[in-house]
């Protein structure tokens, strides 16, 4: 069973709580705020501040762009000068809420790179919607998406680009879970509150 996004999950990351924290003041928001913009209860992302809870990584997608940072920097990692190469042994594997996933790409750019495996069953019934740009490729297994009304079934090689402020949702079709790499911009705007994980 696919826990919820306010159940505590394994693999406790203490590294996030704080930097949330320090994120938002820096920012100048009030967790109120903050909450809002991310589509949190501001109660939720106190318990994020507070590590009573581990973010998904929609949650943790949905901060990085409120804050204009990446989720390699929430999640503590500092590469070098933005080198232009990322070498493979380089690219640790990170887990939030059942997808892994490995950074791509720089910090601190105008888009954010990752290769993430989505097992079966793992946040299939989270809406987003937000401002900028996505894109992914299939790498292996098959991919559910779901843009607005249509749903399209993506097998490896398919590749999807789209506005992602069209309600959006990505699960694995099939037992195998999929292998994505997975593009996305990291935009600042009014409409930042739009950025709403959220079930159905």
């Amino acid at each position: 069973m696919t826990p919820r996004p306010d159940e505590p999950t394994g693999g406790a990351m203490p590294s996030v709580a704080p930097r949330l924290r320090d994120l938002r003041r820096h920012s100048g928001l009030t967790l109120e705020a903050a909450a809002r913009r991310a589509g949190l209860s501001p109660a939720h992302l106190s318990r994020l501040e507070t590590g009573q809870r581990q973010p998904s990584l929609p949650m943790l997608l949905a901060l990085a762009r409120v804050y204009g940072t990446t989720v390699s920097a929430l999640l503590g990692e500092t590469p070098g000068d933005r080198d232009a190469v990322l070498r493979a042994d380089e690219a640790r594997a990170r887990e939030a809420d059942g997808w892994t996933y490995h950074r791509a790409g720089g910090s601190g750019r105008a888009m954010q790179a990752l290769r993430v495996h989505v097992p079966y069953g793992a946040q299939g019934d989270l809406v987003r919607v937000h401002p900028g740009e996505e894109w992914l490729y299939v790498l292996s297994g098959r991919l559910r998406l779901a843009l607005g009304e249509s749903v399209h079934h993506l097998d490896a090689g398919d590749s999807a680009h789209f506005d992602s402020l069209t309600p959006h949702r990505i699960a694995a079709a099939g037992p195998e879970g999929a292998d994505l790499l997975f593009v996305h911009t990291l935009l600042q705007s009014a409409t930042a509150g739009l950025c709403l994980p959220q079930e159905t």
